[in-house]
């Protein structure tokens, strides 16, 4: 149970991130690109939160900003209540974890092996394994429903089998917030629902707050519970039936000859 309030009503999930007049871009002087600004949003301890917007709006380079890929260039990125500029490499991978959608995994890797690299943050200068973390990655691999493909090499998978790979990698680091840039991208319709049904698991049943950005619109509003829509005046948060109620969805992506229908959530020809 996760407690309740005075007056009987659950009590309110703390904040896992919180970001407040952030700007996103790269470079710096002169050279600096800035690519969103004025973004303030907050992502409550473990939810599962679906990031969209249109091609070119920022998201992946907010993602890794939140994940320390990149710097920020203003504001501020708190994580469990703390400035990200705080963190070591080493506390900030065992507190996010990221799974990008381009193929990171080398050949050669079988998919136990890519498990296993999420102990980096824990195994010190040697980077050899214990008995622990080899459970925790066949822990990883058996809730990313990985664990039929352990001994595959990861040359021989197909795109959504590297995903459930890559996912178990992220789940071996034991992290409280898991980042995922476009997780089900090349993905055919069965495998997309896999995934988004996996990670709706690790929020729900897991506690783990879960961010991810996403072009499959209409599947991530049967999906989550609250969106990031991030737009040229900032980030909209709220239900993906909330923001279709105050025509954020319906304005945002409107196209000629292309009809929201809110009630629905979704969009017609």
């Amino acid at each position: 149970m996760r407690g309740a309030a005075t007056d009987g009503r659950p009590a309110a999930r703390p904040d896992a991130l919180r970001l407040a007049d952030l700007t996103t871009g790269f470079g710096g002087g002169r050279r600096r690109r800035i690519v969103s600004a004025g973004l303030s949003a907050a992502l409550p301890a473990g939810s599962i939160t679906a990031l969209i917007g249109t091609n070119g709006a920022g998201k992946s380079t907010l993602l890794r900003t939140l994940s320390g890929l990149l710097p920020p260039l203003g504001g501020d990125v708190c994580w469990l209540g703390r400035p990200l500029a705080d963190y070591s490499a080493r506390a900030l991978a065992r507190t996010v974890a990221v799974v990008l959608t381009r193929r990171s995994a080398a050949p050669g890797l079988t998919v136990a092996d890519v498990a296993r690299m999420g102990r980096m943050p824990y195994t010190g200068f040697s980077g050899r394994l214990s008995a622990h973390d080899r459970d925790v990655a066949d822990r990883a691999l058996e809730l990313a429903g990985a664990e039929r493909l352990r001994d595959r090499d990861v040359a021989s998978l197909s795109d959504g089998e590297l995903q459930r790979a890559m996912i178990a990698k992220a789940l071996a680091q034991e992290t409280p917030a898991i980042l995922l840039d476009e997780p089900t991208a090349f993905l055919d319709f069965p495998g997309k629902v896999d995934v988004l049904r996996l990670l709706r698991r690790l929020a729900a049943d897991h506690g783990k707050t879960v961010l991810f950005s996403s072009h499959d619109l209409e599947l991530t509003f049967q999906t989550v519970e609250r969106l990031w829509l991030l737009a040229p005046d900032g980030i909209a948060e709220g239900s993906p039936r909330q923001l279709a109620a105050e025509g954020r969805l319906e304005h945002f992506f409107r196209a000629a000859g292309v009809s929201f229908d809110r009630s629905e959530l979704r969009y017609r020809l």
